[in-house]
């Protein structure tokens, strides 16, 4: 079977930034599931990888735009501490959830610490880079009616 819409693939990859240095990998643990066509995975990879078969691999190299998009320097901002009032130990790096004027959540990493101040960005950690991607198919199946309808790959002890 190839990857195709409404396949569930695992995958196994290997993400490298431009110098070469190691992002994540899936190497040493299960394979990554998803179901081709349905948005779970950045679209350039998904793109790449429809038509492959089990036991293939290959290289991809995804620009921002097809990945986690260019990075909005106006997405980075400085607020008041008192506006975090509740967080303990506040750390560089932390993700915190905040919303937006209609109320929808995003998340924000804390990017400085200062005496009155704390600048966060908005900005998915990888936009902006090219993303260098090896990828080797594990498996390929269709998916179950439940698993279109929630959008995801149900393991054996997936309960809705």
């Amino acid at each position: 079977m190839t990857v195709k819409k409404d396949a569930v693939v695992e995958m196994h990859y290997t993400l490298k930034n431009d110098a070469g240095d190691v992002i994540d990998s899936s190497q040493g643990k299960e394979p990554m599931p998803f179901i081709q066509g349905h948005g779970n995975i950045i679209p350039g990879l998904e793109s790449a990888l429809e038509g492959m078969k089990v036991g293939e691999s290959c290289d991809v190299s995804v620009k921002p735009e097809e990945g986690y998009g260019a990075h909005h320097p106006e997405a980075i901002q400085e607020i008041p501490k008192e506006a975090l009032q509740g967080i303990d130990n506040l750390e560089i790096g932390m993700q915190l959830q905040s919303q937006d004027e209609q109320g929808n959540p995003f998340v924000v990493h804390v990017q400085s610490i200062n005496e009155d101040t704390v600048t966060v960005d908005a900005n998915h950690p990888l936009a902006g880079a090219t993303l260098h991607f090896n990828v080797s198919i594990e498996n390929v199946r269709e998916a179950t009616k439940d698993e279109l309808e929630h959008g995801h790959v149900h393991s054996g002890s997936c309960s809705h």
